[in-house]
């Protein structure tokens, strides 16, 4: 049994498979919890919405609280860090992470960097000491997870050695952070051509939902790909 957190950051409600203004990133992470059940249907699910309820962004007394010591902190310390903490929790206790990451103006949208700036935690999730010299980080989650991204983007080719490769600050915005920590085993699946609402983005989307079919099935039953391959 593994367990699944689901993280969406649009700031569309709904999928476009529900209507022609919502979210594509939405229909990637609502197929692939579908898809997950099916296959393993008493594995626990975790959502967490950050595009309808952002994460507070980081404060001078976060960062004060957050790099002193527990034992030393003061009680207003643990107020600034309560939801920071549960967010790392709800990490730590995930296998696989899926997080819907649609592109607004070639990055993560704000409400997702929020989110990271929360999880990226100096004694929860990377370590810190100076006295290793010019290497005083470390990551401290545990190996075996797995962060799935699924994006959706206006324009088109911007995926690894495409055309626009070079203006896609999503998916490597998303990964540096995740790999600091300790989370490196990333697939990457995206809806493009949105802007351009004919065909292509039709075919886009029906090759994005065969993607996510075809990685849940990989995920679910790793010994049968073993096999197989």
């Amino acid at each position: 049994m593994r367990s699944i957190l689901r993280i969406d950051s649009s700031a569309r409600s709904g999928t476009s498979a529900e209507n022609r203004f919502g979210s594509h990133s939405r229909r990637l992470t609502d197929r692939f919890v579908a898809r997950w059940r099916s296959h393993c249907p008493d594995d626990p699910i975790v959502s967490r919405d950050v595009g309808a309820s952002p994460p507070k962004p980081v404060s001078g007394d976060w960062i004060h609280a957050a790099f002193t010591p527990a034992k030393d902190r003061e009680a207003w310390m643990g107020e600034a860090l309560a939801e920071s903490d549960e967010l790392v929790d709800e990490l730590l206790s995930a296998d696989i992470i899926v997080a819907g990451v649609p592109m607004y103006n070639f990055g993560m949208p704000a409400q997702f960097k929020a989110y990271i700036d929360n999880i990226v935690r100096v004694g929860r999730t990377f370590g810190f000491d100076r006295s290793r010299g010019d290497v005083p980080y470390w990551p401290l989650v545990p190996e075996g997870k797995t962060l799935v991204i699924l994006s959706a983007r206006g324009d088109y080719d911007y995926g690894p050695g495409r055309r626009l490769a070079h203006m896609n600050h999503v998916e490597p915005g998303v990964e540096t952070p995740f790999a600091y920590i300790g989370i490196t085993d990333v697939h990457r699946i995206a809806i493009e051509y949105d802007e351009f609402a004919d065909q292509r983005l039709r075919a886009s989307i029906a090759t994005a939902e065969e993607a996510v079919d075809k990685l849940v099935r990989k995920l679910a039953r790793p010994e049968a790909h073993a096999t197989a391959a």
